[in-house]
Parts: structure tokens; sequence; C-alpha cells
């Protein structure tokens, strides 16, 4: 149990600073040192006494109170991933973990997000191509169409992407574009995630998922064009490629 009698451990710690300050100042002629020394002895009682004054108007409740307190900020420090709290000025905060792992019921919780006619083209090709795949291939589809984007072996904007070979008779890019169907979302859970994972990686999710693939197909079909391509990931139904890198010639 602490002595948090008032006074009795500050007043010991003034006095030893006082004569650690003496001591400091090095050895001096006999008069100075006298001199000296009943300057401090006043000096010292003066500020003594104030202290005292100030202790024995706090009480002893309060001085437990701050002896308890310096006891808890010199406490370890919480493990990490426990529940740290930060303290505020009069208030405490808990801090929840600024770092998770995206999932499927996070993803369901977050708010309806909006955007423009790329954000809403990303969301189709997302629903369309891979509504049934886990969070990460649907990750997966929406990283190989921003990486197309940014690729000069491609349109540069997201909707050009996704309708890329539409109406050229050879063939679309994305297969739900040339189905003959209406693009549109009916399955409502489906739609949100692919809106708000279209939001997400268009506002500069890092793309993790499949290292810069541009391709991908079904893990059931074996096109002639992935045996030159680099793969880069197996997630669900597809199997994701990156393109060679092509090298400027004269």
């Amino acid at each position: 149990m602490p002595d948090v009698r008032p006074g009795r451990s500050l007043l010991a710690l003034i006095a030893t600073l006082c004569a650690c300050a003496v001591m400091a100042a090095g050895p001096a002629a006999p008069a100075e040192t006298k001199v000296t020394k009943v300057a401090v002895a006043d000096d010292l009682a003066r500020i003594m006494g104030r202290e005292q004054a100030a202790l024995n108007a706090l009480g002893a409740t309060r001085i437990a109170a701050i002896a308890s307190g310096r006891t808890a900020a010199t406490a370890a420090p919480p493990t990490a991933g426990s529940s740290d709290t930060v303290a505020t000025r009069g208030a405490a905060a808990s801090v929840e973990p600024t770092l998770r792992i995206l999932d499927f019921a996070s993803l369901d919780a977050m708010p309806r997000v909006t955007g423009d006619s790329h954000w809403q083209c990303l969301a189709i090709a997302i629903y369309f191509e891979s509504r049934g795949e886990p969070l990460a291939g649907q990750i997966g589809v929406a990283e190989v169409v921003l990486n197309r984007v940014d690729s000069r072996s491609f349109p540069n904007s997201i909707c050009a992407v996704t309708v890329q070979g539409a109406g050229s008779g050879r063939g679309c890019q994305f297969s739900y574009v040339c189905d003959g169907r209406a693009d549109v979302m009916t399955s409502a859970v489906p739609r949100d995630r692919a809106e708000k994972l279209a939001r997400m990686l268009i506002d500069g999710r890092p793309r993790t998922v499949t290292d810069g693939a541009t391709n991908f197909h079904a893990t059931y079909v074996r096109p002639d064009w992935s045996r030159g391509f680099a793969r880069t990931a197996s997630i669900g139904n597809h199997v994701f490629y990156r393109q060679p890198e092509q090298v400027a010639s004269n």
C-alpha cells in the first residue's frame, strides 16, 4: 500500500534535487560556499512551505487518487490484438482494429453506394461474370477490368473495356455482353455486393488478388491464348492470367 501522506515523498524529492544542485556546482571558496548554502536553505524552506500548503489543500483522498492514476499509467501496454483504449480530454474511447478481413458479412453491412456510368459498368461486369464466385473471385474480375484500363493493349475507360468487341462480329471480351440478354442486375444481394466492390476498387482499394491479371477464363475451358500468358491466380471457377510484357521495337 503506497504512502500517500501529504508532502512526504514530494518534500524528500525536492530536498534531494536541491542537494544534487549544490554538489553539481563544484568546489568554491569557503566564504562563497557558506553564502550559497544559506541561500539554498532559504530557497528550500520557501519551496517546501508552498508545496506543503498545496498538498494540504488537496487532501489525502485526492493524493491517493493521483497516486492510483500514476500506477495505472505505468502498467504494461495492452497486447497486440486486444481492445485498446485511448485517453481523450475527459473521456475514454474504445478503438477498434483498423484492418479487417473483408468478407460478405462486412460487405453486406456497408451502406449502399452510388457512382457514375463507369462505376455502373464495373458493377455489371462483377455481377454477370462472378456473382456466384467467392469474394476474392469477384474482386479478381474487377481487377482484370481495371488492369485493362491501365494497359495500352485495351481501351482506356471502364465502360469501353467491358463492352470491347460488341458489334464487331469477332466476339466480346466479356461473354455477358454478347449473350443477347439485357444487362440488368435483378438479384438484390449480388447487385449490392457488386456495386460496393466496384466503388471500393475505383476508389483505390489495392489490387492484390490477381497480381496484375488482365485475362481470365473458366476452369472448364482452356483457350489457346492461355498457353502464352503468365498464370497468376486460380480462384473458384476462374483462372487468371497476366499478358506478357511487350517490348517496344524500333
